[in-house]
């Protein structure tokens, strides 16, 4: 009996301590999380107050059925647009996954933009933004981009800004889907996207594809 007592209580030590751990776990992870969130977050300002700058940095997000810009991506699009036509970028880098030869991220981004009026000479492909991380850092080193205005949605914009402010490029940004209501769809995705980000850059992690313009071939 008193083996058996002893036993129980040794396993509840060891679950106590187990969801210390995890506790304690979490609440790193949230607050590395919120101090991404945050670093840059006085750098969101509205589409009309935006700074001039040379380019508008515009992550891709997804195809819809017949190869073109998903809703999502089709937002951060007309947000770029209007930028554009407004002033406020003098061109538009349009980033985007090309990894897979049935999936042209930027050729699709590039249709729709130049059948909205930009002109070809004001638009550059990024075809290897295979991740935030990676179209960020391949618009500093790649395409020598030193300051932009970023495009997405407000969800993503703090993520999106701590990793160019981060990699040396003056970023402010602007949300696509400004003066809708905020969600809290993709808030548990972000919060581990958040601290995933703030790794890479302290490890000045390369992007898959460090050099180059474009994927050389299909993988």
């Amino acid at each position: 009996m008193g083996r058996g007592v002893k036993t129980a209580r040794q396993v509840r030590r060891w679950v106590l301590a187990l969801l210390a751990t995890g506790l304690a776990a979490l609440l790193g992870l949230a607050v590395l999380s919120f101090y991404v969130e945050k670093r840059y977050e006085h750098r969101i300002i509205p589409r009309a107050q935006a700074p001039r700058k040379a380019v508008a940095l515009v992550y891709g997000a997804g195809l819809a059925p017949g190869g073109v810009p998903s809703p999502v991506l089709a937002q951060r699009l007309d947000a770029a647009i209007a930028l554009y036509q407004g002033g406020r970028v003098s061109a538009l880098l349009l980033s985007g996954d090309n990894s897979d030869p049935f999936h042209d991220e930027t050729r699709a981004m590039m249709r729709y933009v130049l059948d909205r009026g930009v002109p070809p000479s004001a638009v550059e492909e990024d075809d290897a933004g295979l991740s935030t991380y990676d179209s960020s850092v391949r618009a500093r080193t790649v395409f020598g981009v030193s300051e932009a205005v970023l495009v997405t949605q407000r969800f993503h914009l703090t993520r999106a800004l701590y990793i160019a402010n981060s990699v040396g490029i003056d970023a402010w940004g602007v949300a696509a889907d400004e003066g809708r209501p905020r969600t809290r769809r993709y808030a548990l995705r972000e919060t581990l996207s958040r601290v995933l980000a703030l790794g890479m850059v302290l490890a000045e992690a390369p992007p898959r594809y460090p050099s180059g313009r474009t994927i050389a071939a299909p993988r």
